[in-house]
């Protein structure tokens, strides 16, 4: 019977084959433990010397670190391998024998492993963080599915900003400027206009020149926009969204988290209602413990975010950020001038922001201005422009970044570990 690692669990006692590779071995005078893996998980199989012949003991004695076997053994439940079964082996056939492989099971330089992330890719932690990643985003289609939401993909290519900054990928789209979509928001807007309730989940590119261990140059967003709905109300979704996606990576991947030391006590606590502080709460909070350079109408870095998280023990909404540190499109507060209708979700543990969202204006005149006030050209926004004219509704979204969100609920330092192959400022390749 071929099956894979993951499904063995179905054949306790009956005989199997698995197509695999030797992530590593150990032996002891008559046995061999092979530790193999198979993209769908890992197992140890054990070859006892006695229960094989002599040429298949002697291959698994001899076999090199990442060859390519097809295994065939007894599947026994074992108590103490943490995935909770192992292999007896009875057969082995190679495949293809690896010579040299450069990741081996000893210290690596963070600049070596991204070198060869077309390999580190295989190791048991990063092997952890795609799946949850993979989790985050099959409980995220769930999520939105149940609630009524309709998937829209806006374009990659775009010929403005949304955000209104010069942070952006430039290139020719035939005889035009073009630039890499740094976020689809404003066509989910106008899709948000069609159908009611829209996400949209790709990649954004912003041409920011960090190093940070938040930042990347290349991400992944979920961007929901719904029409007819608070931004009270997008809040309240937001904290379920974040609490669906936490639960169903506890309820999914607790091999995972386990095999990257991860703390669950910390995750098992988000659930909704989440913390909200104004921006001038904040700002005082800040102030109080030694921020004395932080003044009103500044923005926040990461030393203020994780002093704030801090205090709390889920994430925490940051709520009424002063406008002329956000972006145009974001709805003034009702009862000031001074500051809009926007939340940002910080995440505990010091991983920072992980949702920035906000209600969104929808008085034309208002939009226009908004427009003019940040020298964005009418005509470019045109399209824009016409959701305010024709049947304009209040309507709010957000957007969540998924290699931090990966980040955070792992427990991941960099966010470089979260996405298969990441582009940072000094790297392209591989």
């Amino acid at each position: 019977m071929k099956t894979t690692i993951a499904e063995v669990k179905n054949y306790v006692g009956q005989e199997v084959t698995i197509g695999a590779w030797l992530a590593n071995k150990r032996s002891s005078g008559k046995i061999a433990f092979l530790q193999l893996r198979d993209g769908s998980g890992f197992i140890q199989g054990v070859v006892v010397k006695a229960e094989v012949s002599e040429e298949v003991f002697k291959l698994a004695k001899s076999i090199t670190q990442e060859s390519s076997l097809y295994v065939t053994g007894i599947v026994r439940e074992d108590s103490r391998s943490p995935f909770g079964y192992e292999l007896g082996v009875t057969n082995i056939e190679l495949i293809h024998e690896a010579h040299d492989y450069p990741i081996t099971p000893k210290e690596h330089g963070t600049e070596f492993l991204m070198d060869h992330r077309h390999l580190w890719l295989r190791s048991k932690k990063q092997h952890a963080n795609m799946k949850i990643r993979n989790e985050i985003i099959r409980a995220t289609y769930e999520f939105f599915n149940k609630q009524g939401f309709i998937k829209i993909d806006p374009p990659i290519l775009t010929s403005s900003a949304p955000e209104g900054t010069t942070e952006l990928f430039h290139t020719k789209y035939f005889d035009e400027d073009a630039f890499l979509s740094q976020s689809g928001q404003l066509y989910m807007e106008a899709a948000a206009m069609a159908f009611g309730k829209v996400f949209s989940f790709g990649p954004t590119f912003r041409a920011e020149k960090s190093k940070t261990r938040r930042h990347l140059i290349e991400f992944w967003m979920i961007e929901p926009e719904m029409a007819f709905t608070s931004h009270e109300e997008s809040l309240e979704i937001q904290e379920q969204y974040v609490s669906y996606i936490v639960q169903s990576v506890l309820e999914n991947c607790a091999l995972e988290l386990k095999t990257l030391g991860r703390d669950i006590s910390k995750l098992e606590n988000v659930k909704p209602p989440f913390p909200r502080i104004t921006y001038d709460e904040a700002i005082k909070f800040l102030q109080e413990q030694g921020f004395e350079d932080i003044k009103w109408g500044d923005d926040f870095g990461a030393p203020h975010e994780t002093a704030i998280a801090n205090s709390f023990d889920k994430p925490v909404f940051i709520v009424n950020y002063p406008k002329d540190i956000k972006p145009f499109y974001m709805q003034p507060h009702p009862e000031r001038d001074d500051v809009v209708l926007c939340a940002d979700l910080i995440a505990p543990e010091g991983y920072g922001e992980i949702i920035g969202g906000s209600e969104r204006i929808h008085d034309y005149e208002l939009m226009k201005s908004a427009l003019e006030k940040h020298n964005l050209s009418l005509d470019a926004y045109g399209w824009y422009l016409d959701l305010c004219k024709y049947g304009a509704v209040p309507h709010s979204g957000f957007g969540l970044g998924l290699e931090r969100t990966v980040a955070w609920i792992t427990g991941t330092e960099h966010v470089r570990e979260t996405i298969p192959f990441p582009r940072l400022l000094n790297r392209l390749w591989p």
